[in-house]
């Protein structure tokens, strides 16, 4: 049945043509509560902006759901907690809007530096004022700009184009990093003493909240302007009005407010003070790209695989090219694991190996953890959930890495320990299985496989294929490993289709196998 993707608010034209080649698209007035909470009963996906609220009764009305897009940034309308609870994906646009919101930034910088605003207000009063809004050039000014994360980068080197000297201040950037930027790294203090002009360009948390307030406003060069067009309450907005009223700060430019709606503010009485009301992503291109990226990440989560841009997935964040092609043939070891040891160990050892050990390959564990649990829990295990299933159940789950491949170019072989003492190791390299406890193999990893495990003699093989197919099982690949012969054998079979786990047991009494298993590798 095809999936349904709710979408609760405009979306871009563009994204939602790329979500109906795969899904039942629905709409609904996320803001109409009884008619939200009835579609989405049958949602598996819902994509929403910032009016529509996806709490815990939201999700509790949802039961088939996997994964809730915000078309945007902000996430405040999601109770992301109780999402996670549920293993339901939450993502982001992250990067959707940075463009537009550093060109807002810098149109607001320039704005105050030239009275621009206010003077159009006025002529369009009928009042030809020149000499009453006479600014400065940018052109040689100090710029400081409070965090040198993406959207912070693109306001330097925007404003280094003025011709002016850029500092900043980021207590978690390097002072490297800053250099090839061409930026020189200060302390807020000196930030604040030192610039002509200060944009603001942090997230807002407990620490950030009035960062510039009554204290560094008291400090700041006299006839700096201020812009914040990154979130509200960064800049305390009473203590920016006193300094406006006293002289100390000659303008200010804000696109954010600590309370929105805003439509009244001190603020609001002073003609060098620009404000507009949150537009930092409001451009059609930004709406365009947050549009796409939920819907590829949409795809992406329906289809069970990683997305990056989820935020509550412990390895969420950008998976490094070399790393990504890994992930199926993580889960499906994980997979095959359970499978072949008849149960979920107590303690499983996720190892890297190979060049692909030199990046971040903690998603790796994370996709060998779902795999763990996909076929041994009722609940849809997810990337969100997999971590809470595995710590539920008292299964700690590591990851080792190691340079050193052998022949492969990168493997990855999942080792762990059962609760009656056990031991048992899968193992695989470029899509196949290579090794299932302590056996050699090449096998693709992929299909319906079955494993038997018995005393290697004449005949079994045939008994085998014999049996299957008066089932109607068809075998499609079959690969027998031996230690020695005539002693314990390992046959894997991928076949086309599920068997019945009564003819698996049947076959397996009848060639006196000790480990008969199948596991099921196709795609969800």
């Amino acid at each position: 049945m095809t999936s349904v993707v709710l979408v609760t608010e405009e979306l871009a034209p563009a994204a939602i043509e790329v979500l109906t080649t795969d899904f039942d698209v629905r709409t609904v007035d996320g803001t109409d509560r009884p008619a939200l909470l009835n579609a989405l009963n049958e949602a598996e996906a819902v994509i929403v902006r910032s009016a529509t609220r996806i709490d815990a009764e939201a999700l509790e009305s949802a039961p088939h759901l996997r994964v809730v897009a915000r078309a945007g940034v902000g996430l405040d309308n999601v109770d992301i907690p109780a999402a996670t609870a549920r293993g339901v994906l939450v993502v982001n646009a992250p990067t959707s809007n940075i463009i537009s919101a550093a060109e807002q930034a810098v149109a607001l910088l320039l704005t105050t530096a030239r009275h621009t605003a206010s003077a159009s207000a006025a002529l369009k009063a009928g009042k030809w004022r020149r000499s009453a809004y006479t600014g400065v050039e940018v052109h040689g000014k100090t710029v400081g700009v409070v965090g040198l994360g993406r959207i912070g980068v693109l306001v330097a080197q925007r404003m280094a184009a003025f011709g002016t000297e850029v500092i900043a201040y980021d207590p978690y950037v390097q002072p490297a990093r800053a250099a090839q930027l061409g930026v020189r790294l200060v302390t807020l203090d000196d930030l604040v003493r030192e610039s002509d002009f200060i944009s603001v360009h942090l997230p807002r948390t407990p620490e950030t909240i009035g960062l510039i307030g009554e204290k560094e406003l008291a400090t700041v060069k006299p006839g700096v302007r201020i812009v914040n067009a990154a979130r509200g309450g960064l800049v305390d907005e009473r203590a920016l009005a006193e300094a406006i009223a006293d002289g100390r700060v000659a303008g200010a430019g804000l696109d954010v407010f600590e309370t929105e709606p805003l439509t009244s503010s001190p603020l609001f009485a002073f003609d060098t003070v620009t404000v507009t009301p949150h537009l930092g992503a409001s451009t059609v291109e930004a709406q365009d790209k947050a549009g796409l990226a939920v819907a590829r990440s949409v795809r992406l989560a329906l289809r069970g695989e990683f997305v990056p841009e989820a935020v509550n997935v412990r390895a969420g964040g950008a998976v490094d090219e070399d790393v990504r092609p890994l992930l199926p043939l993580a889960e499906k070891l994980g997979r095959v694991f359970t499978a072949v040891a008849g149960g979920v160990a107590a303690r499983i050892t996720v190892e890297v190996r190979g060049e692909v050990a030199t990046h971040d390959v903690g998603v790796l564990g994370l996709a060998t953890t779902k795999g763990l649990f996909t076929s041994v829990v009722e609940e849809r295990v997810t990337y969100v959930n997999a971590p809470a299933l595995a710590a539920g159940r008292g299964v700690a789950v590591e990851l080792a890495t190691s340079e050193d491949a052998g022949e492969h170019a990168s493997l990855i072989v999942v080792r762990g320990a059962l609760a009656d003492g056990r031991t048992f190791a899968v193992a695989g390299a470029g899509g196949k299985l290579v090794e299932v406890d302590g056996f050699e193999l090449d096998l693709p990893a992929d299909g319906v496989l079955l494993f038997f495990r018995y005393r290697d003699r004449p005949g079994v093989v045939g008994r085998i294929g014999t049996m299957l197919g008066l089932a109607g099982v068809n075998i499609a690949a079959m690969q027998v490993a031996r230690r020695a012969a005539g002693g314990e054998a390992l046959m894997t079979l991928t076949v086309d289709g599920s068997v019945d786990p009564e003819l698996l047991a049947g076959v397996a009494r009848d060639i006196g196998s000790s480990l008969s298993s199948a596991v099921d590798l196709r795609a969800d």
